[in-house]
């Protein structure tokens, strides 16, 4: 068996059994190859002299990838119960596009394409076994390819200019790989901003945010390391004019004498047997007891 990168011999014992075992090897259906038979089978002599196998080359046309992956959309389709449809194969340099032709076909296309992507993934997969060689494979129905991508086209864009003006950045729903591409090219032609992709398999989606030179980026930068935003720092003028029109407290430092108020201060006088004895003497003079030489709360109480 001789095999290449599209070509191939091999010898059977029927001519049939070497293109089925090429198809086979190719992973394509025999209409798909082209066959040239080099030697038929012969029998042996009386059963017991001579007799050869059959020898078979095999040639993989060019379009055997697109080739593959449409029979295999065909089969999918049909399985899926989408009635009477078409698909058109158009080569192009270094892809190929399949488009789907037919009525109601909507839900072949899913939310957001999520679908048609996995209808594309898959024929990728079955047109990239032929020869071993990358061909990358597209699938569209009803022109959705470019309708999306002028939609994101717009929403880029649109985005874009609101981060360039308020200086915040903004996420995305999630995409895949190619819709971020096309998100990442549109983002480019707005200045002031920039594009990344965080996350990670189905939630990854793209951020734009403002680049180093965006005006509004610097200001909300500055007022954040004054500490106080545009609110707060209009609160504080508006206090500051209220104090301005108050009337200050004078403060006394702490240098200035203290000044006793001016005003008449009251003898003390006992209360201790105030009225005069019956015999008209003077009433002794009461002394201070050792109950009231020891009160410390209020002082001494004089009864």
């Amino acid at each position: 068996m001789i095999d290449m990168a599209k070509e191939m011999i091999v010898k059977a014992p029927s001519v049939d059994e070497a293109k089925a075992q090429i198809a086979a090897a190719f992973g394509v259906d025999e209409s798909r190859v082209k066959f040239e038979v080099l030697q038929e089978s012969q029998k042996k002599a009386f059963g017991l002299f001579g007799g050869a196998d059959a020898e078979v080359r095999g040639v993989l046309s060019d379009d055997a990838p697109a080739q593959a992956a449409k029979a295999f959309l065909e089969d999918v389709l049909a399985g899926m119960g989408a009635g009477e449809v078409t698909v058109t194969v158009r080569e192009q340099e270094d892809s190929c596009i399949l488009v789907i032709d037919g009525e109601d076909l909507g839900f072949l296309i899913g939310r957001r394409g999520e679908t048609l992507d996995a209808l594309q993934y898959l024929a990728g997969l079955v047109a990239n076994r032929v020869d071993n060689s990358y061909v990358r494979i597209s699938v569209d129905i009803g022109n959705y390819r470019e309708k999306r991508e002028k939609t994101l086209i717009s929403l880029a864009t649109r985005i874009s200019k609101q981060v360039a003006r308020t200086g915040r950045k903004m996420s995305l729903e999630p995409m895949n790989p190619y819709e971020r591409r096309i998100i990442h090219t549109a983002v480019q032609e707005v200045e002031g901003v920039i594009s990344f992709s965080v996350g990670s398999d189905a939630a990854r989606h793209v951020v734009i945010g403002p680049s180093e030179d965006n005006p509004a980026a610097k200001n909300r930068s500055r007022r954040r390391r004054n500490g106080r935003g545009r609110d707060n720092a209009e609160g504080a003028e508006l206090n500051t004019g209220a104090e301005n029109e108050r009337p200050r407290r004078e403060r006394r430092r702490s240098d200035d004498p203290i000044v006793a108020p001016n005003r008449p201060v009251r003898q003390f006088v006992p209360r201790s047997n105030p009225l005069p004895m019956v015999d008209g003497a003077t009433p002794p003079q009461k002394t201070d007891s050792e109950t009231e030489r020891s009160a410390t709360l209020y002082g001494r109480i004089d009864l």
